[in-house]
């Protein structure tokens, strides 16, 4: 038995007389169509778009971004004679549209165009399938970070003290918003300082607040960040570099559970949850004597660690993908996908500044992509070979190069593990074992 062709969706935008006569057709060939006005398209779902673009459109563009770039497809620009001779309609379209069409419609090159826009944008991942995780959520399948989630889940309903470490940029603050929204606290103050941020003689005044006439300069009485959080939580980042003399001070807070302003006399009961997250070596500080032992206890109560960017094989390009959509806003330009050197660049990269650092090379490439795709260049990466391996049994070189191949396949199919082993040449079940093997996932 045949099975009959799956229907594609297509969405037209700001439908013409024309399009309307195309529809019939297209609808013959196995697409499922819709149309709608702009100001509707956005609750839609597609596969493609096609946009009757106006004079209207290019002097207010905003809305027709928002949508390409939320609705993560490829989507084709019908332009009349008129809206041709506007000025700068071609970079418009050019960065923009997958492809345009001018009236009249040449139906069998239509059909082509709306095909090869439909199998790229499977090819890309996208489709209907869109990352919108405005705080960039702890997103990933990586083994690292899927036990991060469980864990985190076990600890938010506490009341207990965490510590957060890790690296630089590998999310530690991400990790203190996700304990806060899924505790019992998620409605009231997240309260964030970081430590090495403000200056030392401010610190003491940030953090308890402070009376009317404590110090030159001091006009009206302020209400410092541990009194702003009551009732929430308050993360303190970069806890390590808090000076000694506010350590002690904390630490009578975290015992009294109560706080006095600078120049003032009355205690203030707060009730808060600390957060407290460092990416320096603790235990070594209170060696050099720059940490309390004893605040480092009350404060290692509970403890969480980050895994570096390195070690979460299988989310970079994941990642990547969604840097680019939620900075496309942000640079005026479409989300871009990356190249094959791309991502061959970026899976040989360290990562020495982890996410963060993936978050700013997004970025990066997006304003300076001048094709369809974001390259290695745009990155500020250089697609190099693999430095040599000191020399090793043929045992040695058998088991790198089984995890290599297991680690560049996951960076560019880890959405899709059966594409992964096919890719590889192996059955699902073979591949499973091998990450096993390798302790990937």
């Amino acid at each position: 038995m045949i099975e009959a062709p799956a229907l594609r969706r297509l969405l037209v935008v700001d439908p013409c007389d024309d399009c309307h006569r195309l529809l019939p057709v297209l609808r013959s060939v196995d697409w499922d169509v819709d149309s709608c006005s702009l100001e509707n398209a956005a609750d839609k779902t597609c596969d493609v778009g096609l946009l009757r673009l106006q004079p209207f459109h290019l002097e207010h563009p905003e809305a027709v971004k928002e949508l390409i770039s939320r609705s993560g497809t490829e989507w084709i620009a019908v332009l009349n004679q008129e809206v041709l001779r506007l000025q700068n309609v071609g970079d418009f379209v050019c960065e923009w549209f997958f492809d345009f069409h001018t009236l009249p419609f040449d139906v069998s090159r239509v059909q082509v165009t709306l095909g090869r826009a439909f199998g790229m944008a499977r090819l890309r991942g996208q489709g209907t399938v869109h990352i919108d995780q405005p705080e960039h959520e702890l997103l990933g399948d990586s083994k690292p970070i899927r036990e991060l989630r469980k864990l985190l889940s076990k600890l938010a309903p506490t009341e207990s003290p965490v510590l957060i470490r890790g690296e630089s940029g590998t999310g530690k603050e991400l990790v203190a918003r996700t304990l806060h929204r899924q505790s019992q606290r998620h409605s009231k103050p997240f309260v964030a300082i970081n430590c090495g941020a403000i200056p030392e003689h401010l610190i003491q005044s940030e953090l308890f607040g402070h009376e009317k006439g404590a110090f030159t300069g001091a006009h009206q009485r302020k209400v410092g960040r541990i009194e702003a959080a009551n009732g929430g939580t308050l993360f303190l980042d970069e806890i390590g570099d808090l000076p000694l003399e506010l350590q002690a001070n904390l630490l009578r807070f975290l015992q009294e559970k109560h706080i006095e302003r600078v120049g003032g006399s009355q205690p203030i009961p707060v009730d808060v949850r600390v957060l407290a997250a460092t990416h320096v070596d603790l235990e070594a500080a209170i060696e050099k004597k720059r940490f309390r032992e004893d605040l480092y206890y009350r404060l290692n109560v509970l403890q969480v660690a980050t895994a570096p960017l390195r070690e979460r094989n299988g989310d970079l390009s994941m990642l990547a993908n969604h840097f680019s959509h939620f900075y496309s806003h942000e640079t005026g330009r479409r989300p871009r996908s990356f190249s094959e050197d791309a991502l061959i660049a970026m899976g040989k990269h360290d990562w020495p500044g982890n996410v963060r650092e993936l978050a700013n090379r997004v970025r990066r490439g997006l304003v300076l992509a001048e094709g369809r795709q974001i390259e290695a260049r745009d990155l500020g990466l250089i697609s190099q070979q693999a430095i040599a391996a000191p020399m090793g049994t043929l045992e040695n070189y058998k088991h790198r190069a089984e995890r290599q191949a297991l680690c560049d396949v996951l960076n560019r199919h880890s959405d899709n593990l059966s594409i992964a082993a096919k890719v590889l040449g192996i059955s699902r079940p073979t591949f499973y074992r091998l990450l096993h093997k390798h302790q990937i996932r």
